[in-house]
C-alpha cells in the first residue's frame, strides 16, 4: 500500500500542506484535514482515500479561490484548471469547481471566445486570434463561431499599420517590415497588401 513519506507546509499558504506519497508530490491539502485524519509520515493510505479526503474538505475552498481568480478578468476552463493544478488540487476537485462555475454562469468558453475576439479584433487579425483562443483551450467550434462575424479586416489592419508607421519613413525597407509586421499580427496576405495600398494612396 502507498505510504505517506512527507507532509510539509506550503510556503505561500501556511493553512495548507503538501503531501508526498512514496517520495513524490501527490497533492496539496488543508492542515485541518491532515489533523482530522491523523495523517503523518509513515502512515499507509490508498490514493483513493487521499483523493476522497481532499475532495470533501477542499471543494468549497477551491471554488472560492477560483472565483477570486476570475474576479479581475474572465478565464477559460483550461486556465481555471491550470490555476487549480498550480494550487495543488486534484482533478476531482477541479472537476467539481468547473462544474459549479459553469452552473453559476461564471465559466463559459463560448462567451469568452466572443468577447476576446471582439476586443482583440481591433489590433489583431483573425488567424492570430484563432491561434490564441486555441492555446487558451477553446474548442474549435467556439473559435469558428467567435470569428464568424469578422468581415473585411482591412480597416483594422490599416489602423495597426498607421500606428506602426508613425514617425517612420515610407521607404521600401520600412514598407517591407510593415508588411511582415501585419502578417505577424495575424492578418492575411491580401489584407496586408490592401492596407499598405491604402496607406500609399493617402500619402
Amino acid at each position: 500500500m502507498p505510504e505517506i513519506t512527507a507532509i510539509t507546509p506550503q510556503k505561500k499558504d501556511k493553512t495548507r500542506c503538501n503531501i508526498e506519497v512514496d517520495g513524490r508530490f501527490y497533492c496539496g491539502m488543508k492542515l485541518e484535514t491532515v489533523m482530522q485524519n491523523r495523517l503523518k509520515a509513515g502512515v499507509s493510505v490508498t490514493e483513493e482515500a487521499l483523493s476522497r479526503m481532499q475532495l470533501e474538505s477542499e471543494k468549497q475552498t477551491a471554488l472560492d479561490k477560483a472565483l477570486t481568480h476570475i474576479s479581475a478578468s474572465i478565464k477559460t476552463e483550461k486556465e481555471v484548471r491550470a490555476f487549480l493544478a498550480r494550487k495543488g488540487y486534484l482533478q476531482e476537485v477541479a472537476d467539481h469547481v468547473v462544474g459549479k462555475m459553469k452552473e453559476y454562469g461564471y465559466l463559459d468558453d463560448e462567451a469568452y471566445a466572443r468577447v476576446y475576439a471582439e476586443s482583440a479584433g481591433k489590433k489583431k487579425g483573425a488567424r492570430l486570434i484563432a491561434q490564441e483562443l486555441r492555446r487558451k483551450g477553446i474548442a474549435e467550434g467556439a473559435v469558428e463561431a467567435a470569428l464568424s462575424e469578422f468581415g473585411d479586416e482591412t480597416e483594422s489592419a490599416k489602423r495597426v499599420l498607421q500606428k506602426y508607421m508613425r514617425g517612420k519613413p515610407a521607404d521600401r525597407e520600412t514598407i517591407s517590415k510593415a508588411y511582415r509586421y501585419l502578417l505577424s499580427k495575424g492578418y492575411g496576405y491580401e489584407t496586408a497588401r490592401a492596407a499598405l495600398e491604402g496607406l500609399a494612396d493617402e500619402d
